[in-house]
C-alpha cells in the first residue's frame, strides 16, 4: 500500500550562482528516511522526472527531483532539449557542482536521514549521477536509466565511487553503445566499484518513459518505451534502495 506523501518545490543555488529548483516529495513519517536526487532527462525537470519522485516517497523515500539548468526550464523540443544539455557541458565542473547541489539541498531536509543517500537518474540525468559519483560523493546507491553516457569524467575516477551502481541499459540504444557499456564494465571491476548492468533485450533509449514514443515521433528521434522493460527496470532499482538503503 503507498504511503501518504507531500510535496513541495525547493528553491537552491549552484556554485556558478543559478537558481535551481527542485521537487520534493516525502511520505509522512515521523522520523527521517532515507533520501534520493532524481536526475532528469535532457528535456528537464518534467512531469515525468516528478512522478518518479513522487513514487520514491509512495516506497518512503525522500525525493528530490534535481533542476540542471536553471528556473525548473522544461521543453519537448530536441534543439532546444540539446542547446541547454550543451550548455552543461561548457564548463567541467557545472554537471557535478549542480548535482552537488541538489544532493546537498535533499540531505539539508527535515524529512531525510542524511546519512542513506542515493541517485537516479534517466538519459543525461544517468550521466549527471555517474558524475556525481565519480567525485566521491556520499551515495550509497546510484542507478541509471538508459543513461546517455557511462564513461569516465577523469582517467581514473571510478576509485572514488563510494556507491553501488546499477546500470539499466537498452539492448536497441542507439544513443550509447553496448561497447560503451562493455568498457564501463571493464572500469568498474578493475576498481573494484560493487555493480549490475542489466540490458533489456528489444529496448531502445528511453525505454522507461511512456511518452518516449510521441517524442521520438515529433522529434525524428530514435526513441521508444517499452512497459516490461520499465517494470523490470523499476523493480531492479528499488531492490537496490531497499538493500542499500535500510
Amino acid at each position: 500500500m503507498a504511503m501518504t506523501i507531500t510535496t513541495r518545490e525547493i528553491s537552491y543555488q549552484a556554485q556558478d550562482g543559478t537558481t535551481l529548483i527542485g521537487y520534493f516529495a516525502s511520505p509522512v513519517s515521523d522520523t527521517p528516511v532515507a533520501g534520493v536526487i532524481v536526475a532528469p532527462e535532457w528535456w528537464g525537470r518534467n512531469e515525468y522526472t516528478e512522478q518518479r519522485a513522487r513514487e520514491l516517497a509512495e516506497h518512503g523515500y525522500a525525493a528530490l527531483a534535481i533542476d540542471m539548468y536553471g528556473d525548473k526550464k522544461v521543453t519537448t523540443n530536441v534543439p532546444q532539449a540539446s542547446e541547454w544539455m550543451t550548455q552543461t557541458f561548457e564548463n567541467e565542473n557545472t554537471i557535478v557542482e549542480r548535482a552537488t547541489a541538489g544532493l546537498n539541498t535533499l540531505a539539508a531536509q527535515s524529512e531525510v536521514d542524511a546519512s542513506r543517500l542515493a541517485a537516479i537518474g534517466f538519459c543525461y540525468g544517468g550521466k549527471v549521477v555517474l558524475d556525481l559519483a565519480r567525485t566521491g560523493a556520499a551515495l550509497k546507491a546510484v542507478a541509471t536509466f538508459h543513461a546517455a553516457n557511462v564513461a569516465p569524467r577523469q582517467a581514473g575516477d571510478a576509485q572514488n565511487i563510494q556507491a553501488e551502481l546499477l546500470v539499466l541499459h537498452g539492448e536497441l540504444d542507439s544513443m550509447l553503445s553496448l561497447d560503451a557499456i562493455a568498457e564501463f564494465k571493464q572500469e568498474m571491476h578493475a576498481a573494484h566499484i560493487p555493480h549490475e548492468v542489466i540490458v533489456f533485450e528489444g529496448a531502445k533509449h528511453g525505454f522507461s518513459n511512456p511518452l518516449a514514443d510521441e517524442r521520438a515521433k515529433a522529434n525524428n528521434v530514435d526513441l521508444g518505451y517499452n512497459a516490461e522493460a520499465e517494470q523490470q527496470s523499476l523493480a531492479a532499482m528499488y531492490e537496490l534502495l531497499q538493500r542499500q538503503l535500510k
